[in-house]
């Protein structure tokens, strides 16, 4: 079995576990241990999600199972086959978190945010194989020609057709990212000779595009909390040739060293978040987060908000941004903390949502601090 296919049923298995588990329910009588369970879960993705041939799927999964439940798993796959037609039709009936399966407590929430159509729509687009964009690099040479097609409102941004072009990923000449990414480097608008901190920098992908857009990376300092990405964040940016940048790690969560006090003219808060704008791409993020998981979150940004405003020259700009798509991690988040802090105001918000933009979902929000 081939990597690409081995990658295939896994995203498959994730993406569609309650409606495997139900279906499971439906050929299966009594408990399982989870291994076995684990199993079915296998053999009916490939037969009933991704089509592959009855026989082959049939007899992999047997030989996946422990000897003690060989017959079972057997016995189960051969029904869910002579019951395809009526699984599958019956599945327009199942509630929509199960069908398209979320957690309930995620698709109600959608559901009261953006109303049941569009919280439908966006567990039908979490449940789709994710596209691969990349952004050219102006600080590179130029690339002759890239596989794939421009997009018509993200310039420099290409859907890639295929594998990434592994050449040009090695030389720095491209670099893979959706185009949601640009909303947080647009607000910011850099401009040459300005102090800029990217605060949460790590892999480095909007680093990359603050120096993309102020020519270089000489007055650019990229930090992260977690000191083993750090080595990551320094090649990736000397490979797209933004290697001038200072890096440093802090946790934001703690106050900002003085001599970073008043230092810089803009602020990029790229934060820690839910990532419910990106289930499509992390596809175990559904099954991971509980809703409790939401409040947790939204306290830790507030503090990384609070830590980094010290930092902010006055008349600076600090853009917050998130791949939620959650109130309380978003425009709640930004509403608060600009409740508590009258010397700042709110200069422009940009929302990407996935069922509406075909992007990942983002929020971005650029704050000014008064002169």
């Amino acid at each position: 079995m081939n990597a690409g296919l081995l990658q295939a049923i896994l995203f498959g298995v994730l993406r569609h576990r309650r409606l495997l588990d139900h279906w499971i329910g439906k050929l299966r009588d009594g408990k399982l241990d989870p291994e076995t369970r684990d199993v079915l879960r296998v053999g009916l993705c490939q037969i009933l999600i991704l089509g592959l041939p009855d026989h082959a799927a049939v007899n992999e999964t047997v030989e996946a199972g422990k000897a003690s439940v060989r017959g079972l798993v057997n016995a189960v796959l051969r029904h869910a086959i002579t019951s395809r037609k009526r699984l599958l039709d019956d599945v327009a009936d199942l509630p929509p978190a199960v069908a398209m399966s979320h957690p309930d407590w995620l698709f109600k929430r959608w559901k009261t945010a953006f109303g049941k159509r569009d919280a439908v729509a966006l567990m039908e687009w979490n449940n789709q194989p994710s596209v691969t964009y990349c952004r050219v690099n102006p600080l590179a040479r130029a690339v002759p020609e890239l596989p794939g097609k421009p997009l018509d409102d993200a310039p420099g941004f290409y859907q890639l057709d295929g594998p990434p072009p592994g050449a040009l990923l090695a030389a720095g000449s491209i670099y893979i990212q959706d185009p949601a990414t640009r909303h947080a480097v647009d607000l910011l608008d850099p401009h040459p000779g300005e102090h800029l901190l990217d605060a949460c920098a790590a892999p480095g992908g909007k680093a990359f595009l603050i120096a993309a857009a102020l020519g270089s990376a000489d007055h650019l300092l990229c930090t992260d909390a977690n000191e083993k990405r750090l080595p990551r964040l320094r090649q990736n940016l000397e490979r797209l040739h933004a290697g001038m940048a200072a890096i440093a790690v802090h946790d934001w969560t703690k106050p900002a060293p003085p001599a970073w006090h008043a230092a810089f003219d803009g602020i990029l808060l790229d934060v820690p978040c839910s990532n419910t704008g990106v289930i499509r791409r992390r596809v175990d993020v559904r099954w991971r987060l509980q809703a409790p998981d939401i409040a947790t979150i939204a306290a830790t940004q507030r503090k990384i908000l609070e830590n980094a405003l010290p930092c902010l020259k006055s008349g600076g700009r600090m853009v917050y941004s998130t791949c939620s798509l959650e109130h309380e991690e978003n425009l709640g988040q930004v509403d608060g903390f600009l409740a508590d802090h009258p010397e700042l105001m709110l200069h422009s918000i940009r929302v990407a949502l996935p069922f509406r933009d075909h992007t990942d979902g983002a929020f971005t929000a650029r704050i000014e601090r008064r002169s």
